[in-house]
């Protein structure tokens, strides 16, 4: 009874490991949206300077060099900071420089289309991909689905998903979106990123955007373990359930 007891105590640390796992998950894809959408306010420089990135030391060692990156450039911010990347971010990546003829807007239509074009097949792909999960674009937001934020939003949420399901016992759910959230990252993002960065880097001109290239880089890299650990768990969550109810019957 007792080994029973203390398995139990012990899955019960392990579901609730990755129900946290997943809530920082959703809060982390949210930040990079917001970073490769449009030029950072003030206020969300600020925010980046105090960032608490200590909880992310142990990603790997590219995350590392990125975070690196980004506190030693804004340990010198000063007050033309925020012109200063809302420069870069618009000659990067909101096209109005090219490297060899090449743009780094963070499409996947660009980068997976035969002549670099926006709105081919990837994003007809992602589109139907939104709706068959029951997502869309908000209102008011002309960019395309396949536009790297959006594709974080949507990983933030079916991460969201994955969350509610672990909290209460839902794993053949947790399993289908931890599934669905893999084949995304690797079909539709980390199928380009590298392409995407290495013409990028060849563009930006700050410490700080180099830097996050590579926490970028870094988390989709992590985040693919983690989506696979997810997944085991949630397989064995459900044989058990299934066990448990064959004992019952």
């Amino acid at each position: 009874m007792t080994d029973g007891c203390e398995e139990t105590r012990e899955a019960g640390c392990i579901d609730e490991q990755i129900a946290v796992a997943l809530e920082g998950r959703r809060s982390f894809y949210d930040l990079l949206a917001a970073l490769y959408f449009r030029p950072l306010t003030a206020e969300q420089i600020d925010r980046f300077a105090v960032f608490d990135w200590s909880c992310y030391a142990e990603v790997n060692e590219r995350f590392a060099a990125g975070a690196n990156d980004v506190q030693r450039y804004l340990r010198k911010r000063n007050t033309g900071t925020r012109q200063e990347l809302a420069v870069d971010f618009t000659g990067s990546f909101g096209g109005t420089s090219t490297w060899e003829g090449r743009y780094a807007v963070p499409y996947e239509s660009v980068f997976t289309s035969e002549d670099g074009l926006m709105c081919q097949e990837s994003y007809h792909e992602v589109h139907a991909l939104f709706r068959e999960s029951g997502v869309a674009r908000a209102e008011g937001y002309d960019y395309p689905d396949d536009h790297l934020s959006f594709m974080f939003e949507y990983l933030g949420v079916l991460s969201d998903r994955m969350e509610g399901g672990v909290r209460c016992g839902a794993w053949e759910e947790v399993l289908n979106w931890a599934e669905t959230s893999a084949r995304f990252v690797d079909e539709h993002v980390l199928s380009w990123f590298d392409d995407f960065k290495g013409v990028a880097l060849r563009l930006v001109r700050t410490r700080f955007y180099r830097g996050f290239l590579g926490i970028t880089e870094g988390f989709l890299r992590f985040d693919r373990e983690l989506l696979d650990d997810v997944a085991d768990v949630a397989r064995l969550r459900a044989a058990e359930c299934v066990s448990g109810l064959a004992e019952a019957m």
